[in-house]
């Protein structure tokens, strides 16, 4: 068994942020029943790039091992189908603006009154209470708005975004963590309750670091490009052939560091022996490595610095990241066979628990795939009331 078998979530999200957090729970073995609207179902199914059959490679990243039903909410009978299977279901998420829910009878105070054991999670952009609550945003707003925009990118430079959507990718796993707290509360006192997830307070907590140095010396921090502004060394070189290492390290990784460059009179100066010291010559430092590391290629000086126990990182692209063979070897990409779009790679969950066998990662489904198959089974419902249904456009 996986941990979570026997838990049924009900997902009422769309496009990342819930989606990426009930698709994890789902390799973890819940039953998540995705509600899609019918005839276009999750935004993300008609986002670039599209595969050969006409499925969406972004839908599929975040929607894997899920039961797929549409349901029209906007419909009475619709509304009350979704009620059937929150008061059967054991965690809830939806990411609509606040109030939405509620105006389709779908709200956390009707459904705990049939259900109190549901643990219901909202994930907003700015949360249930506060000034911004009926702001819309994306993930880069949010990067914006928190300050994470502001720490991105070299000081002669403007804001960058990260990379990868971390406002919607670090609320998916606050998704997770409150569905699994929810669960551990309701052991202890057989009631659910109601999580208020805003992404933006999902940011704030992200700035620990800047936070700790605002309060510690009133200094808001800037931007540094790949240089960390606490030790020094530790950011990214350039070298020979063009590739570009990251070097860091603490005090005793130093003279090892000197020893591989060559850079000796470094290595001797007592002044630099501490990490206090090269702070202070941060400048001078930086520009004796860089000359340094420009001279030897990428590869062979990275495998130089992790004989002596140096840490280094080749700066690698997506692409030869999910190359690396430490990556095959710890089994984070399987793969699926999809009804059209035959057998196709996707990213694992990295949680290893115990010698726990996690299957091949679960197919996302056709929109609409199971809406047959969970009415009747989980509801009763008769193929009449199917048909009904689908006549009217609810299903």
């Amino acid at each position: 068994m996986r941990p979570l078998e026997g838990v049924t979530v009900v997902d009422f999200s769309r496009v990342l942020a819930g989606p990426l957090a009930t698709q994890i729970l789902a390799d973890l073995g819940a039953e998540v029943i995705k509600i899609e609207r019918p005839g276009g179902g999750d935004e993300s199914r008609g986002f670039e790039p599209r595969l050969p059959g006409g499925e969406s490679a972004y839908f599929f990243a975040f929607n894997r091992a899920k039961r797929s039903i549409t349901l029209d909410l906007r419909a009475p009978r619709g509304q009350e189908i979704a009620r059937d299977l929150a008061a059967r279901a054991d965690v809830l998420v939806e990411n609509f603006m606040p109030g939405t829910m509620d105006k389709h009878g779908l709200g956390y105070d009707t459904l705990a009154a049939l259900n109190p054991g549901l643990v219901y999670i909202s994930s907003t952009g700015f949360g249930q209470s506060g000034p911004y609550a009926d702001r819309k945003g994306y993930d880069t707003v949010f990067q914006a708005l928190s300050g994470i925009m502001s720490l991105t990118g070299h000081p002669d430079t403007p804001p960058a975004k990260v990379g990868i959507p971390v406002s919607d990718v670090t609320s998916g796993l606050w998704i997770v963590i409150s569905a699994l707290t929810g669960l551990m509360e309701r052991r202890a006192s057989g009631r659910g309750g109601h999580v208020d997830l805003a992404m933006m307070d999902v940011q704030a907590s992200l700035l620990a670091l800047a936070a700790a140095r605002i309060f510690a010396l009133d200094e808001d921090p800037g931007r540094t490009g790949t240089a960390h502004l606490g030790r020094v060394p530790s950011e990214a070189f350039q070298c020979a052939d063009g590739g570009w290492l990251h070097i860091s390290g603490s005090d005793q990784h130093w003279a090892p560091l000197c020893g591989v460059l060559g850079l000796h009179e470094l290595a001797a100066d007592p002044d630099l022996a501490a990490n206090e010291g090269r702070l202070a010559q941060r400048e001078r430092v930086k520009a004796e490595l860089a000359a340094a590391v420009a001279r030897r290629t990428r590869d062979e000086l990275a495998e130089a610095l992790r004989a002596v126990d140096v840490p280094a990182g080749e700066v690698k692209s997506a692409r030869e990241a999910l190359a690396d063979p430490h990556i095959a070897a710890r089994g984070m990409i399987g793969h699926f066979d999809h009804p059209t779009e035959g057998r196709f790679p996707a990213l694992r969950t990295p949680l290893r628990l115990d010698e726990t066998e996690y299957p091949e990662p679960g197919v996302p489904p056709l929109l609409g795939a199971d809406t047959d198959a969970v009415l009747t089974g989980l509801l009763g419902l008769d193929e009449a009331e199917l048909a009904r249904l689908r006549e009217e456009g609810t299903i």
